[in-house]
């Protein structure tokens, strides 16, 4: 039962009211018996929630569109990671002292792992706004070769300066079939817009790894047109649950039951998508 000593975690962006995080953190505090919840605020004015969430002692809070950068000014520490990525979704609150982090880059790596290796191996990002950053940086450091490719070419050749890749514009996408993984970073395929897909498949080639960021819906068109191309494919839900893993552990500091947080993200997923 909630009450005067519950840590309060939540989640700062807008929209918010899309967002499995509250059901798959609140089931894992109570799977563990830990006296936290999680809500979600729909936020305008990140100096404002910030300032509030420090003062009303939140424990910790996630970060989501379009606030990822902005609320980085406001915070006392950045972790160095979150720093080079340059992107927060993840703050820690220790007595007052804000902490930023960043566990997109960590879930997308948990989630291409089971399938592929990165070293060496040659990815193709669909896209180059916020989600494309930290997908491109966890790669690199892992030592992947990185091509971003994106309808505003300036925005790609952009990002992989940074990151030290290639860009092009989306029109190559026919290139995508010299690749090792194919990556969407993009919101093309996000509910309600189910029908849209950001590549034609038949530039997919069979046995190549597809990973889509979207998780709702579960499988988006691009997976599904992928794995009918004899594709590996990965869901978006699995970036999802990963990041969110390392939130509850940066959060509570004990292991979380990420089988349950899967499950109940597929669940919910399920439901909204009969």
């Amino acid at each position: 039962m909630v009450g005067a000593k519950t840590k309060v975690c939540g989640l700062v962006g807008n929209p918010v009211a899309h967002t499995m995080s509250p059901a798959m953190q609140n089931a894992a505090f109570e799977e563990l018996g830990l006296d936290f919840v999680y809500v979600a605020f729909r936020v305008a004015d990140v100096e404002g929630a910030v300032r509030g969430m420090r003062a009303l002692g939140i424990r910790g809070f996630g970060v989501t569109v379009p606030h990822k950068v902005a609320v980085m000014k406001y915070l006392d520490e950045i972790d160095p990671v979150a720093l080079k990525i340059g992107a927060v979704n993840t703050v820690v609150n220790e007595d007052g002292y804000l902490k930023g982090y960043n566990t997109d880059w960590e879930g997308l790596v948990r989630a291409l792992v089971p399938h592929t290796a990165i070293q060496n191996q040659r990815f193709v990002i669909l896209g180059a706004g916020g989600g494309a950053r930290a997908v491109a940086f966890a790669i690199r450091q892992r030592g992947g070769q990185v091509t971003i490719l994106n309808r505003t070419v300036e925005k790609a050749q952009s990002l992989a300066e940074e990151v030290g890749g290639t860009g092009g514009p989306l029109s190559q996408v026919g290139s995508i079939s010299e690749a090792d993984v194919v990556i969407n970073t993009t919101s093309v395929g996000m509910v309600p817009h189910v029908d849209q897909t950001i590549v034609d498949a038949r530039h997919l080639r069979d046995r190549q790894v597809v990973m889509d960021i979207i998780y709702n819906p579960l499988q988006t068109r691009f997976l599904r047109e992928a794995e009918e191309r004899g594709c590996v494919v990965i869901p978006g839900c699995e970036m999802l649950v990963l990041q969110g893993m390392r939130q509850f552990e940066l959060w509570t500091g004990v292991p979380a039951p990420v089988d349950l947080m899967r499950a109940v993200v597929e669940e919910h997923l399920a439901d909204q998508n009969p």
